[in-house]
C-alpha cells in the first residue's frame, strides 16, 4: 500500500506497464523477423539470427529506435508496425489507475523508452495523452532509462523531489537504475505481456494489478 500523501509525483512507464507487452513481444519476435524474410525474400533460418541481433541491442537507444531498425533492416518499422496494431491495448486495469490518479492530482509523467514514431503510433489508439501532464522519451534526452544520464534529463525537464516519487516500470534494470538515483517508491509489473507467464521481479515489489495501489474505501 502506498501512502499518498506522501507521493507528488507518478513517473510510469508505458510498454508492459500501461500497455500489453503483447504487442511489442509478437512484432519484434514474429511479426517483424517473418516479415524482414518476405520483403527481402531470404532464407528462414534468417529469423533467428534477426531475433539475435535484435536482442543484442537491449538497453540501448538503438534496441528502443524505429529510425535506427528501419534503416539497418531496410524496412519501413512504421508500416509493418501498423499491420498488427490491432494488438495494441491498454494492461488490466490502467486505464481504471490513471482515471484516479486524475482526480488525485499527483503530477503524472510517462517517462519511456518509446521512441516518438513509436508514442505517435500509440497514443491516439491508447488515449493516454489524456491522463498525463508530461510525456518524456528516451529519444528526447539521448539516453535510455537504464543510465543514469536519462533521470538527470528527465528531473532537468520535469523536477521531482525522488524521494516523494512512485515509479511503475516492468523492466528491472530500469527499476535498478531509477533506484540508484534514488527514487523512493518502486514498483514492477507482474505479467507484462498477458501472452507470457508473470516475472519474478526479486528485488522489487511487483504489482499484479493496480487496484493494489488505490487507497482502501
Amino acid at each position: 500500500m502506498i501512502e499518498w500523501s506522501e507521493i507528488d509525483t507518478v513517473l510510469l512507464d508505458m510498454d508492459g506497464t500501461l500497455l500489453d507487452l503483447h504487442f511489442d513481444s509478437h512484432f519484434w519476435l514474429e511479426h517483424l523477423p517473418r516479415r524482414y524474410v518476405e520483403l527481402h525474400q531470404l532464407d528462414e533460418a534468417t529469423q533467428d539470427t534477426l531475433r539475435a541481433r535484435i536482442i543484442g541491442e537491449q538497453g540501448t537507444l538503438n534496441w528502443y529506435s524505429l529510425a535506427y531498425w528501419s534503416r539497418e533492416l531496410g524496412v519501413d518499422i512504421v508500416a509493418l508496425k501498423r499491420e498488427v496494431q490491432h494488438l495494441i491495448g491498454l494492461r488490466g486495469d490502467a486505464l481504471d489507475f490513471l482515471t484516479w490518479l486524475k482526480q488525485a492530482h499527483p503530477r503524472v509523467i510517462l517517462a519511456t523508452n518509446a521512441d516518438r514514431a513509436s508514442l505517435a503510433l500509440k497514443l491516439p489508439l491508447t488515449g493516454l495523452e489524456n491522463y498525463l501532464d508530461a510525456i518524456i522519451s528516451s529519444e528526447d534526452v539521448g539516453a535510455a532509462k537504464e543510465e543514469q544520464a536519462f533521470w538527470s534529463a528527465l528531473q532537468a525537464l520535469e523536477p521531482f523531489d525522488p524521494a516523494r516519487t512512485l515509479f511503475i516500470d516492468d523492466n528491472p534494470h530500469v527499476l535498478a537504475s531509477a533506484r540508484t538515483f534514488g527514487i523512493r517508491y518502486l514498483m514492477g509489473i507482474k505479467q507484462p505481456d498477458s501472452q507470457r507467464p508473470e516475472k519474478a521481479l526479486e528485488e522489487f515489489v511487483a504489482l499484479d494489478r493496480f487496484a493494489q495501489l488505490l487507497p482502501r474505501a
